[in-house]
């Protein structure tokens, strides 16, 4: 049986062009194509340092092959002039370099002399503090496609990520832009810097299918506009001790798009995977989900070839000597999947359902999820745009549901198997709420029907598996529901009674 190190060498390969026609890659996803072409060797020589001294042990990558930097914080790879970059995988105990942009910069072009040999250098500021506790402001998303949707962004979305960062105080804290960033027109990407630049925060950017060049031919050709701007398509990098990976799972194949993790890019993961030990908590961030819920809601077989990672059995492979978490966007919504021992997190939005109004299509606020690290342990929970923290639920009173005219509902949007939902009236405890699959009571009447809503009347409600019933008098006291999360977090709302 072979290593997980050599598994995706071992998988069957395909060597013609033509595996990039989605037929192909869908009829037998998991074999993976190989389509390494004949490559002019580049040198690359560099040293990573700070104040001073050489880094030993930073991992360097072209995106296929990875090596580290020796004692004195010297590396060498032989890469090849396509490459288009070398990165730094940044280590825990560093401070992420940032960009005037506000994006973190940690990779530099492949650009060879004649001799066919560069240096490409690096320089990191230490942290004077472990980094053992952080913070991670995870944006799926973003999405603007028109000036509107951009001053939202800057007037809604800024400064309440401004007021995040600052709530942690001295805490480490970074961000990532996890896909669809923009909605197609990429010239609006330096607004979006505008915004990320007044955190005061090193962002990284996820490519998700809305941020690409459609007229390119093919996959490599589609991020040439994103990669310009933002480097390479899949990297990763540790705060304390947590692995952190962003993936590239759109692929473009020049009519269209699918979920699909490429050759080059998993035998770069597996070299990669292969620094950390075993054990280890490792969190992943794509913008397509990896395989979502949302077809079991929908009454589907399997999920569609555009909202989940066609390929996924190789990632949960070679994820499965880790405490892996996947974090993604994409489909407006949030949900926790949990599948061979990897939980999977879909978050709500940014835009919430595409600038719409002010929720996603499930009834989430929109927002972003915010992930916390004490030491390998992570602790996350969804921050709605302009609420506070402990916003974690609406509810409905009895009859918002018509399909359930003698229960109150609670959407609590990041719940998942691990909350207890409780409702109490007057003040005595009167029994655990029950989890059913629904469509939020808002969501139907701001969403539903085939001119709603007015911005984009293409978008419908969503069935979600966060809504929480009970049944209750009609002429009830006052309520309270509260949220238990499986960290221990307790959340409350009230309804008022019906009573005389």
């Amino acid at each position: 049986m072979p290593t997980r190190r050599r598994f995706v060498r071992n998988l069957g390969v395909l060597a013609s062009g033509a595996a990039f026609a989605p037929e192909h890659l869908l009829a037998d996803p998991v074999r993976v194509p190989r389509l390494r072409t004949p490559r002019t060797p580049v040198r690359i020589r560099g040293r990573v340092q700070s104040v001073g001294r050489g880094i030993g042990g930073v991992a360097l990558t072209d995106g296929f092959d990875v090596v580290t930097t020796d004692a004195d914080g010297v590396y060498e790879l032989i890469s090849r002039d396509d490459a288009g970059f070398v990165s730094m995988s940044v280590p825990q105990g560093f401070r992420v370099p940032r960009s005037h942009q506000g994006t973190a910069d940690f990779y530099r072009a492949v650009l060879p002399g004649r001799s066919g040999e560069m240096r490409a250098d690096f320089s990191l500021e230490p942290l004077y503090d472990p980094d053992d506790r952080h913070a991670t402001l995870l944006l799926p998303d973003i999405q603007t496609e028109f000036a509107f949707e951009m001053e939202r962004f800057h007037r809604e979305s800024v400064p309440d990520l401004v007021r995040s960062v600052a709530d942690y105080g001295d805490v480490p804290v970074v961000g990532i832009s996890c896909g669809d960033i923009m909605f197609d027109d990429l010239s609006l990407y330096p607004d979006y810097e505008r915004g990320i630049v007044q955190t005061g925060i090193p962002f990284f950017q996820c490519v998700g299918n809305h941020d690409l060049d459609f007229e390119g031919g093919s996959d490599e050709a589609s991020t040439t506009t994103f990669s310009g701007r933002y480097g390479p398509r899949y990297y990763s990098f540790d705060r304390g001790q947590v692995h952190y990976i962003v993936l590239d799972d759109v692929l473009w194949h020049g009519a269209g798009y699918i979920g699909y993790l490429g050759y080059e890019q998993l035998h770069w993961l597996e070299a990669d995977l292969a620094r950390v030990e075993p054990g280890s908590t490792v969190l992943v961030a794509t913008h397509i989900p990896v395989r979502g819920s949302r077809f079991e809601r929908d009454g589907d077989r399997s999920p569609g070839a555009s909202v989940s990672v066609n390929n996924r059995e190789v990632l949960y492979r070679l994820l499965e000597p880790f405490e892996a978490h996947v974090v993604a966007g994409h489909t407006h919504e949030n949900d926790h999947i949990w599948t061979d021992g990897i939980h999977e997190h879909v978050s709500g939005t940014v835009c919430g359902a595409w600038w719409s109004g002010d929720i996603c299509a499930d009834g989430t606020p929109n927002g972003y999820s915010v992930y916390e690290a004490h030491g390998s342990e992570l602790r996350w929970r969804y921050k709605a745009t302009g609420s506070p923290a402990d916003h974690q639920m609406r509810l409905y009173p009895r009859g918002g549901d018509p399909l359930a005219p003698h229960e109150i509902v609670a959407n609590v949007w990041d719940a998942d198997e691990g909350w207890v939902v409780t409702w109490f009236e007057g003040g005595d405890r009167r029994g655990t709420m029950v989890r059913r699959t629904g469509i939020d009571p808002r969501s139907r009447l701001e969403h539903g029907g085939s001119y709603l809503p007015e911005h984009r009347s293409w978008v419908d409600p969503y069935l979600t598996r966060h809504l929480y019933y009970a049944p209750v008098n009609e002429d009830h006291g006052p309520i309270t529901v509260e949220a238990v999360d499986r960290f221990g977090r307790r959340y409350a709302e009230q309804l008022p009674g019906r009573g005389p």
